[in-house]
């Protein structure tokens, strides 16, 4: 048995290298045995081969030696460093025991089989190892063992002696065959002893021993005709084994000159690949007898059977053709032995030597190890990805391979030792960008003329890994959305992809922010997680919320997770669902009704009132028009398409009636349009005081129905009148007693005239600034006027009603009052007294001088901004509250 053991470094300096012992050994071998050890002991092998010796024949799961431990292999870190081999050769011999420490037989070896004649017998096989990454290439040697005995090609060989040989001439019996080499191989021949022949062993330049019989004496065969030997082979093994064959020698009568061949050896070299029936060689012999006895016939003799199989001999030309196929990697060389015999028996010998020539006819063969597959795409250059082993079986430049890998690949290959190669990663790697799967297409090619190759492809995967962060299709999206819309209508849908894959690019999508105040934005919109898409909370208003912003985040389902947002624009868009509002005349139950005086001297085109609308829609739905849809005189009034204002379509007559009710209806645009209707009630008169009665009187037949309510009303006015003059008088009288000087002037500027008042109104919406001018509050005497230079500046009264309407007392001054047209009072705090050609104006600016109390009668005349105008306001746009 042996044992060969790795030598590794110089620490221990190494171990012994084989022992094999076959024998006890004496005081001499041990002290050869110790220089063997000492020698070794200073000789440093490659870090990275270690080597192995077993005997063949050992049976499945025999200890070929301790792998781990000889790489350095501890039995914690055997886990993690992941020990594996792969073998060279197409058939694995050897496995790992499940813990990976010990390498073991996995299959019976047989050397003569594997190796044959070839020694020594050696087995290669790469040992890998993980964390790091390492290659370790192990050689068994398969040592011999005598499992065989010579044998011969025949058990019985016939030999054919003329009588008249002369002593001395050597017959040659053939070699026995042992497929074990050294010593157990075949070492003697032996012969059963007799006077007649000897034997003699000669050995071939290869080592083959050949057994020939030699002749001692002189035949006789007249005293014995045969002659029988047993030939004994024998090996070197211990215990010995042997082989026989039986030698028959058959004498006959004289033939003189036997066949004598042109060569003794012949040599021939063949190649591999010569073609089936092709003539391999030729071997010739002649005889200088004459008749039969000089007919020679050519056979093989002490050939294999195997041999004769590759070779035919034809037995009259002595061609030997190629019966077989021819394989140098199987064998390289032939010996066979070829017999001339002529028609006397008397026979020849000659030897060939057949050299078998490599020709390329193996491609290289490529085995694979992957060691890192999937590959994730984080992985740092240099990292080994796989090992490929490759073997060519032909010979010199035949067997000489190099490997390469096709396409531009983000790897390249490395080479370990002289038949394998790392594969091992070049440049970073993307999935996204790159590929998620990398096809290797490795080619080997020898350097054989002409050369052959192989190839073989490795798939590796590439995992992904969370680089990769979502992306939007648009960086900022824009949504429309009407109003009134339903809740939980679809606003928008945004889409993010991300290249990675599985969970790192399942997107999900959040909100994450808007516009500000966020119960204004964030609520109105929710984001379904998975789609992206978009839904409205609740309805949405446009005339409350004309557009916000919100902010959507995508953010895939990685460890550490990625996140990227965008952000969504919604703009409402407006509906028709606002009616026009008026704002001039004001309407309403609790609103009073609007009055307008037109002098009956107006012209076509006179303006009498302006309807003044507003709606709260935008766009289309905010255009307004106006339409004339009622009047008590159709053809006198007009309305401005577009303005709103009510003008005089012809001239005034007499034969109009003094009191018009005009309506208006005022329209949008929208689909459908929405309208609200405007009443305006026009007096025609010359003056306020001819307008006066008509404003009084009752409604006509066609107001029957509010006949009721407007008597009502006007008894509650009448009795507020009396309430108000009885408080008048009194505080005129407190007034009189309190201003000694005389009567207030107020009283003497109303003495002039005295009017019957319908009472003053506002627009409900004055104070929200929706009439179209800014106005001055005048009330005007019917005298003459006063020129517009003559004014003075006039100080700011604070008058009620009451007094500008005490008529009586107004015709009789305080002698203490010297106020005059065109002076100023003397006391700025008194009121202001006018005369009967004046007027007293007051400015809207200071809507609080004038003070009207409830149920007072109606008649102020308002006009534009500017100074008061003279009896008559021909010249002026007057609106009649």
């Amino acid at each position: 048995m042996e044992v060969r053991w790795a030598a590794q470094g110089w620490a221990g300096a190494g171990r012994v290298a084989s022992v094999r012992r076959r024998q006890r050994l004496g005081p001499g071998g041990g002290r050869a045995l110790l220089g063997a050890v000492l020698l070794c002991v200073w000789w440093r092998a490659a870090a990275e081969r270690l080597r192995y010796a077993i005997p063949e024949e050992l049976g499945r799961g025999s200890l070929v030696g301790p792998l781990a431990r000889d790489l350095g292999l501890s039995a914690d870190e055997l886990p993690a460093r992941k020990l594996r081999i792969v073998a060279g050769d197409e058939k694995q011999y050897f496995s790992l025991e499940e813990d990976n420490r010990n390498l073991r037989v996995k299959d019976r070896i047989d050397r003569e089989s594997i190796c044959g004649a070839v020694s020594p017998c050696v087995l290669s096989l790469e040992a890998v190892v993980e964390n790091p990454f390492d290659i370790f290439h192990v050689s068994v040697a398969i040592q011999d063992i005598n499992d065989n005995a010579p044998q011969f090609d025949g058990e019985l060989v016939t030999i054919e002696m003329i009588e008249s040989t002369p002593p001395g001439t050597r017959f040659p019996l053939g070699s026995a065959r042992d497929p074990d080499i050294g010593e157990n191989s075949l070492q003697n021949y032996e012969l059963t002893p007799n006077t007649l022949f000897s034997l003699l062993v000669r050995e071939s330049p290869d080592g083959t021993k050949h057994a020939e019989l030699v002749l001692e004496n002189v035949l006789d065969r007249e005293k014995q005709r045969n002659h029988n030997l047993i030939l004994t082979a024998v090996d070197g093994g211990d215990p010995v084994r042997s082989g026989t064959a039986q030698i028959k020698i058959n004498v006959t009568d004289a033939n003189d000159n036997p066949p004598v061949f042109t060569k003794e050896i012949y040599t021939v070299r063949l190649m591999e690949n010569l073609p089936e029936g092709s003539l391999a060689f030729q071997v010739k012999a002649t005889d200088n007898d004459e008749g039969t006895n000089a007919e020679i016939t050519y056979s093989f003799s002490d050939t294999a059977k195997n041999i004769r199989q590759l070779f035919t001999l034809d037995p009259r030309t002595g061609d030997v053709k190629v019966a077989g196929p021819l394989d140098y990697e199987e064998r390289k060389y032939y010996e066979v032995s070829v017999e001339g015999k002529d028609g006397g028996g008397l026979t020849a010998h000659a030897k060939v030597h057949i050299d078998i020539i490599d020709v390329n006819d193996h491609a290289p063969t490529l085995s694979l190890l992957p060691i890192l597959n999937p590959i994730p795409e984080d992985s740092v250059p240099s990292t080994v990805i796989a090992v490929i082993n490759v073997r060519d079986r032909d010979s010199g430049e035949n067997g000489e391979v190099s490997c390469k890998m096709d396409g531009k690949l983000p790897f390249r290959l490395e080479t370990s030792s002289e038949n394998t190669y790392k594969l091992i990663i070049d440049s970073a790697l993307d999935r996204e960008k790159q590929a998620s799967e990398h096809r290797v297409s490795v080619v080997a090619r020898d350097r054989g003329r002409p050369a052959l190759w192989s190839s073989t492809e490795l798939v590796l995967e590439v995992s992904d890994v969370n680089d990769n962060a979502p992306v939007f299709e648009e960086a900022a999206y824009s949504a429309y959305v009407a109003e009134n819309n339903a809740a939980g209508a679809l606003v928008v849908r945004v889409q993010a992809r991300d290249a990675d894959a599985g969970a790192n690019g399942r997107v999900s999508y959040w909100l994450a922010g808007g516009s500000a105040g966020a119960a204004g934005a964030a609520p109105l919109v929710s984001v379904e997680a998975r789609s992206g898409a978009l839904y409205a909370q609740r309805s949405l208003d446009y005339e409350q919320c004309r557009e916000f912003w919100v902010a959507v985040r995508a953010q895939d389902g990685g460890a550490p997770a990625r996140s990227s947002t965008a952000t969504v624009r919604v703009f409402v868009l407006d509906r028709n669902d606002n009616a026009p509002r008026v704002l001039w005349p004001a309407a309403g139950a609790g609103a009073a009704a609007a009055f307008e005086v037109v002098p009956r001297s107006a012209e076509a085109g006179y303006l009498v009132a302006k309807v003044v609308a507003v709606d709260a829609d935008a766009g289309r739905n905010a255009w307004l028009s106006y339409e004339l849809v009622q009047a008590s005189e159709p053809a006198l009034f007009r309305v401005g398409l577009h303005s709103g204002e009510v003008r005089t379509a012809r001239a005034v007559s007499e034969r109009d009636a003094a009191k018009q009710r005009v309506v208006a209806v005022v329209k949008d645009h929208g689909q459908p349009a929405l309208s609200a209707t405007a009443t305006l009630h026009v007096v025609l008169a010359e003056s306020l005081q001819e307008a006066l009665p008509e404003l009084s009187e009752r409604p006509a037949g066609a107001e029957a129905a509010a006949a009721a309510a407007e008597l009502q009303f006007y008894l509650v006015l009448a009795l507020a009148l009396l309430s108000a003059l009885l408080v008048l008088s009194v505080a005129l009288a407190v007034l009189a007693r309190l201003r000694r000087a005389g009567p207030p002037a107020v009283l003497r500027c109303l003495g002039a005239q005295r009017f019957s008042l319908a009472g003053a109104a506002f627009p409900a919406d004055f104070c929200e600034g929706t009439l179209p001018y800014s106005y001055n509050l005048c009330v005007a005497a019917p005298a003459r006027a006063v020129p517009e230079a003559a004014w003075p500046p006039p100080p700011v009264p604070v008058l009620s009603a009451e007094e500008l309407l005490g008529g009586d007392e107004c015709e009789k001054p305080s002698p203490n009052s010297s106020a005059v047209v065109g002076e100023t009072l003397a006391d700025p705090e008194a009121p202001q007294v006018c005369k009967a050609e004046s007027s007293c104006c007051f400015s809207s600016a200071f809507p609080y001088l004038v003070t009207f109390p409830p149920g007072f009668p109606r008649g102020v005349w308002v006009g534009k901004t500017g100074p008061c105008l003279r009896q008559g306001m021909k010249e002026r746009d007057v609106f009649f509250f």
